[in-house]
């Protein structure tokens, strides 16, 4: 405990307020181990007791959000499916459903080709995994759980469809997107996107809750690795890319930090302040 308190020291004098909007898979939970790093679970302790807000912004759906139970007392409001689902406890802050039209274009172009696919729903989600890259990907790489309670499609496509994720190469990204014309593509993973609808993303849920909850957006800080989190990054006061976050990312945030593994998010709210 004292080698604990020794490694992460506070700033003692007057921290800075925000609000802090943090992505999952990448930023606050670690592709190698799965796990929120316990010196990301301190800073957040640390940066609610001096008076931070924090947010969830993530393209997972609600269903799968099962890896920030060491967090989850700390969490504010969430941000998920790109944008496209916001709430503050049981209170909608927004939800912007795809077009029912582009939902089923791309429904059929990925029965068409055998890809697999993600359907997310209000309430369920359904998954076409022909090829196993649902299994592989989320499952065994992400780790992620209840994707076993998935609904079958026809149940799922009776609902406001919210999300869509299919498995196919970055080159064929743009001929699909421009037979999707309401839709907008956030990837973050080589092999899939995620689709929602125009006007949907993580930044304009940033200033949707904004609103909601009453603080100034320039008050606002992101943290971020993928290109889904780009729009959040230059959204917010200050955008700040994981040291791990794609080239892209880096180049067009404000600040750089180390690893998910290595503090990141320790030492960018130590560096601004916020701890």
């Amino acid at each position: 405990m004292q080698m604990w308190q020794k490694k992460y020291t506070f700033a003692s004098q007057m921290t800075q307020q925000y609000a802090l909007f943090f992505d999952i898979d990448g930023t606050l939970v670690s592709f190698e181990t799965h796990e929120i790093p316990p010196s990301t679970i301190l800073a957040l302790t640390q940066a609610k007791a001096n008076g931070s807000r924090v947010y969830i912004a993530t393209g997972r759906s609600p269903i799968i959000i099962t890896n920030l139970g060491a967090i989850e007392h700390l969490i504010d409001g969430y941000i998920t499916t790109n944008g496209a689902l916001c709430f503050v406890g049981d209170e909608y802050v927004c939800c912007q459903p795809i077009p029912r039209e582009d939902v089923m274009t791309c429904v059929a172009d990925c029965q068409e080709k055998g890809n697999s696919l993600i359907i997310v729903g209000r309430k369920d989600v359904a998954v076409l995994d022909p090829r196993g890259d649902v299994d592989r990907i989320f499952r065994q790489m992400l780790a992620v759980k209840n994707l076993e309670k998935a609904a079958p499609l026809d149940v799922v496509l009776q609902q406001d469809i919210l999300q869509l994720t299919p498995f196919f190469p970055a080159d064929y990204e743009p001929l699909l997107m421009a037979r999707l014309p309401q839709c907008v593509s956030g990837r973050w993973h080589p092999e899939f996107t995620d689709i929602t609808a125009n006007g949907a993303d993580k930044g304009k849920g940033i200033l949707a809750m904004a609103r909601h909850e009453g603080f100034d957006p320039s008050r606002t800080m992101a943290f971020g690795d993928g290109g889904n989190d780009t729009s959040m990054i230059l959204q917010a006061g200050i955008g700040i890319a994981m040291g791990n976050a794609i080239d892209d990312l880096k180049r067009q945030a404000d600040y750089v930090t180390t690893s998910v593994d290595d503090d990141g998010i320790l030492n960018a709210l130590r560096h601004f302040e916020v701890i």
